[in-house]
C-alpha cells in the first residue's frame, strides 16, 4: 500500500532560489549505510568485496575466533559459554561448552588443540575431541586474552588484578609480569618474538622483555588497548578505545564487588551467574539484598548511558620500529574492536553497522565494508580471505577478493527545513559497458524515515541526471544501486539534489519601547528669554564690577533644560529562509481606531522619536516584517506583531502645599499631590535645599495618581526663614515641585 504523507494545510509559496544538496567527499558519504559498497577516501562508491555469510551462531556475542592450519575455525561465544567448530564449507556445530557463562578467549598450540579462557571463574581449559580438562587457574576474574609464544609457553591475560602468566604445562604456570591495571585486555608478539600487552584502564601497551621486566611502548589517551598486531616488517599496529566511557550508545559493562571491567562484554544486556549449572538470567539489574546470600554471585550490568558526544571515542596507532608513535585514524561516534595485518594493508573492525575499514601504503583509510550487524569484534586471517565475526548476533562472515556483483547505498536523510518542491537528481559517475547506476528517492515528514514516508520511486536513470517523483515534503533520502560487469565496475563521484523550499513567513520576537536621550546631540541651554534683543556679554569679578560700562543691566541667567527625551522602539526579527526583511512600523492610541505609520520600508530592527510627539496617554505600536525583497510578489511573506500597551507620560505631577500651621511642639505641612496620567511612586522633601527625606502617603502606599503626605517638624527648627520644597515622582520618572516658606512667628 502506498504511504500517505502528511498534508499542508493551504496553497504553498515556494521560495524565490533553488536549493541544492549535494554528496561529494568522503565525510558526506561516511554518514550513509553501505551494503556490498566500499567507499575510498576519496569520496567515491565502488562495489565491495565479496562477502557471504559462513556461519550463525545463534548467541548474542561472539567474544574470540581463532583457527587452525588446516583452516578449521572455533568460535567462542557469550552468555552461554559455548564454543563452535566450523569448517571451511561453513558446516558448524558446538564443540564444547562451559560451565562458566563467558569465554572471552581462544587460542590453538602448534599441534592445533584448542584452549579456552572461560569467566567469571577464570579459568584455562584444554579441549581435545570436545572434551575439556581443566589445565591452569590463575586465581583471577575474568580470562580476556590467550596467546602461544614462540618457545610453546601458554600465556595468559586476566583481570581484574591485571596480571599476565606464562603456563608451561597442566597446573604448570607462573606469574611473568604484574602490570599492575586492572585488566590486560590484549596479547600478541612483536617480530622478535616478545610479548606484548595492552592494559586497561590507563591504556598502557607493554613490551614484556623477561619475567617481571617490561618497557612502556606507548602510554594513549583512552583508557583501553584493544588489539595489538605485527606487521612483517617489525611494524606494530594497535587500537585504543574509550572503555567503560566510549559506550555512548549503548552504556558500558561494570562488575558490582569488583573492578570495572573492559569493554568486552556485550552491549545493553545485564548477565547473572551463580556457582550452580545453569544459573544464567539476561534480566535487568535488581536490587542489592540485604545480607549475601549463601551462594557467591557476580552481577555483570549496564551501566546509565553516557552522553560523550564531541569526545574521541577510538583511535588506530602506528608503533614504528624506532618507538615513534603515528595516529593513523581516529574517530567521535565508533569503537574499533580488532586489527589485522595483511601484506601492505592494515583492517580493522568498529561497532557502527559492523563496519570494516582498510588502511594501505598511503595512510589513507577506506570503508572496506559493512556487515550490516551491531559490531564487527574480532577479524581473522585465512589465505586469500578476511572472516569477521560480529555481535549482536553471533555470525561469522567470509570476504574474499573478488568483487560483489551488485550493492547499494542509502544516503542520510535531508532535511530541507521546511516543505520543499523537488527539483531533479543528478550525479557524475563512471560506468563501463553493462554496468549499472540506478538511483531511487523517498520523502517524509519525520525525521526518521517511517511508514508515513513515501515508497521508494521507481529506478530513475539519465545521463543529465532526473526529475525526482517523489511527494513535496521536509525531509527527503535517494538510494544508489550499482551493479557490475565484465568491461568494468561503475564508480559513483558525486550526488546532487536540487529543492525549492517553501518561502517561510518572517518571525517576529519581541518589542521594545525604551526612553533614552538623543544620540549625539549636545545639551545645551536655549537663548536668555529677556526683552532685550541686543547681542553683549556679561563679565562678573570677584569684586562684583561689571566689565562693561556700556551695558544696559544685568539679565536672569536661565540654566539649560535637557534636549527632549526620544522613544526607542526596537524588536528583534529572524527570517528561516535566510531573506533579507524590510520593516514598516504603525502606533495607535488606546481610544483610537486605526493605525497610523510612523515609518515604512526600513531594514534596521529600531527607530527613535520624539517623546514630545504622543500626548500623554496609553499606546500601542505594530511591527510589519516582509520579505518581498527576496520574493516575487505573489510568493512575499509578512509577519507583523503589536507590543503590550506602552504608557507615555512627560507631564510631571501637579504638587500644592498648605500654609505651615503649628500644633502644639510641631509644625504641619500637608502636601497633595495628583498626575492626570501616570500612578505616582515616590514622595520626598528637602528643607533650605538640603538632603532629600522621603514621605510616606496617607493611606500607606504611594500606588494611586492622587496621594496625600504631611510634613512634622519640630518647632524648635523654626528659628527663622525656612524653605520648604516637596518633590513627587509619577511613574515615568517626571518629578513635580512645590514651596513653601515657614517664617515666625507661626499660626
Amino acid at each position: 500500500m502506498k504511504k500517505i504523507l502528511l498534508a499542508v494545510a493551504g496553497p504553498l509559496l515556494w521560495a524565490s532560489s533553488p536549493t541544492t544538496w549535494e554528496m561529494t567527499s568522503y565525510g558526506d558519504f561516511i554518514k550513509g549505510r553501505f551494503s556490498g559498497i566500499s567507499l575510498t577516501r576519496d569520496g567515491r562508491l565502488t562495489l565491495a568485496p565479496k562477502m557471504e555469510s559462513l556461519f550463525s551462531t545463534d548467541q548474542p556475542a561472539i567474544w574470540s575466533v581463532v583457527r587452525t592450519g588446516d583452516g578449521v575455525v572455533y568460535v567462542a561465544t557469550g552468555h552461554q559459554g559455548k564454543v563452535y567448530r566450523v569448517e571451511r564449507s561453513g558446516k558448524g556445530a558446538v564443540y564444547w561448552t562451559s560451565t562458566e557463562p563467558e569465554v572471552f578467549a581462544l587460542a590453538v598450540d602448534p599441534e592445533g588443540t584448542l584452549y579456552a579462557g572461560a569467566s567469571p571463574d577464570g579459568k584455562v581449559y584444554r579441549i581435545r575431541n570436545g572434551k575439556a580438562a581443566e589445565y591452569f587457574s590463575p586465581g583471577a576474574k575474568y580470562i580476556w586474552a590467550l596467546a602461544f609464544g614462540p618457545d610453546g609457553a601458554l600465556f595468559v591475560g586476566t583481570g581484574d588484578q591485571g596480571k599476565i602468566f606464562r603456563v608451561t604445562g597442566p597446573g604448570q604456570g607462573e606469574l611473568w609480569y604484574d602490570t599492575g591495571q586492572n585488566h590486560v585486555t590484549a596479547l600478541s608478539f612483536d617480530k622478535e618474538g616478545r610479548l606484548l600487552a595492552g592494559a586497561e584502564p590507563n591504556g598502557i601497551l607493554y613490551r614484556v622483555e623477561g619475567k617481571n621486566r617490561a618497557f612502556v611502548l606507548y602510554d594513549a589517551n583512552l583508557p583501553e588497548i584493544r588489539a595489538v598486531a605485527t606487521a612483517p616488517d617489525g611494524t606494530i599496529f594497535f587500537a585504543a578505545m574509550g572503555g567503560s566511557l566510549g559506550r555512548a550508545t549503548s552504556g558500558s559493562p561494570t562488575v558490582t564487588g569488583g573492578q570495572a571491567s573492559p569493554q568486552l562484554l556485550a552491549p545493553g544486556t545485564s548477565i547473572t551467574v551463580s556457582d550452580a549449572q545453569g544459573g544464567i538470567e539476561i534480566k535487568p539489574k535488581a536490587e542489592a539484598p540485604k545480607q549475601a546470600a549463601a551462594q557467591p554471585q557476580v552481577t555483570t550490568q549496564i551501566s546509565p548511558t553516557i552522553d560523550m558526544s564531541g569526545v574521541e571515542k577510538s583511535a588506530v596507532y602506528r608503533l614504528n620500529p624506532d618507538h615513534t608513535v603515528e595516529p593513523l585514524w581516529s574517530s567521535k561516534d565508533e569503537n574499533v574492536y580488532d586489527l589485522a595485518v595483511s601484506g601492505d594493508f592494515l583492517y580493522f573492525s568498529t561497532d557502527l553497522q559492523g563496519r570494516i575499514y582498510q588502511l594501505g601504503a598511503d595512510r589513507k583509510a577506506t570503508l572496506f565494508t559493512e556487515t550490516g550487524e551491531g559490531e564487527t569484534v574480532r577479524l581473522l586471517l585465512m589465505e586469500d580471505t578476511l572472516l569477521a565475526a560480529t555481535s549482536t548476533l553471533g555470525k561469522l562472515f567470509r570476504l574474499t577478493s573478488g568483487v560483489a556483483a551488485e550493492g547499494w547505498f542509502e544516503s542520510p536523510v535531508h532535511d530541507a527545513g521546511s516543505v520543499a518542491r523537488w527539483g531533479r537528481i543528478s550525479w557524475k559517475a563512471e560506468a563501463g559497458a553493462g554496468s549499472k547506476i540506478t538511483f531511487r528517492t523517498r520523502s517524509g515528514n519525520s525525521a526518521r524515515p517511517d511508514n508515513t514516508w513515501s515508497d521508494w520511486s521507481a529506478p530513475l536513470q539519465g545521463a543529465d541526471g532526473v526529475v525526482i517523483p517523489s511527494p513535496n515534503a521536509r525531509f527527503i533520502q535517494w538510494r544508489v544501486e550499482l551493479s557490475g560487469s565484465r568491461s568494468g565496475d561503475p564508480v559513483l563521484d558525486s550526488v546532487t539534489v536540487s529543492y525549492l523550499p517553501q518561502n517561510q513567513p518572517p518571525i517576529l520576537k519581541g518589542i521594545t519601547v525604551s526612553t533614552q536621550s538623543p544620540a549625539g546631540q549636545a545639551q545645551q541651554a536655549p537663548a536668555p528669554s529677556s526683552g532685550v534683543t541686543a547681542t553683549y556679554s556679561i563679565t562678573v569679578t570677584d569684586s562684583g564690577d561689571a566689565g562693561s560700562a556700556g551695558s544696559a543691566g544685568t539679565p536672569t541667567q536661565t540654566p539649560g533644560r535637557p534636549a527632549a527625551a526620544q522613544l526607542k522602539i526596537a524588536w528583534q526579527a529572524e527570517d528561516p529562509d535566510g531573506d533579507k526583511l524590510t520593516y514598516s512600523l504603525y502606533f495607535r492610541g488606546e481610544d483610537e481606531r486605526e493605525w497610523k505609520r510612523l515609518k515604512s520600508d526600513f531594514s534596521e530592527t529600531m527607530t527613535l522619536i520624539d517623546a514630545d510627539a504622543l500626548a500623554d496617554g496609553r499606546y500601542f505600536f505594530r511591527v510589519t516584517a516582509s520579505d518581498r525583497q527576496a520574493n516575487p510578489p505573489e510568493m512575499a511573506r509578512e509577519a507583523e506583531m503589536v507590543s503590550p500597551p506602552v504608557l507615555i507620560d512627560n507631564t510631571p505631577p501637579l504638587v500644592r502645599l498648605s500654609a505651615p500651621r503649628q500644633d502644639g511642639a510641631w509644625v504641619r505641612i500637608e502636601a497633595v499631590a495628583e498626575d492626570a496620567t501616570s500612578p505616582l511612586r515616590r514622595a520626598e522633601y528637602s528643607i533650605d535645599a538640603g538632603g532629600w527625606k522621603a514621605l510616606a502617603a496617607a493611606d500607606g502606599v504611594i500606588d494611586s495618581r492622587n496621594e496625600r503626605f504631611q510634613i512634622v517638624l519640630p518647632v524648635s527648627l523654626v528659628t527663622g526663614e525656612r524653605l520648604v520644597v516637596v518633590r513627587v515622582y509619577d511613574a515615568a520618572g517626571n518629578a513635580g515641585l512645590a514651596k513653601v516658606l515657614i517664617r515666625p512667628p507661626l499660626r
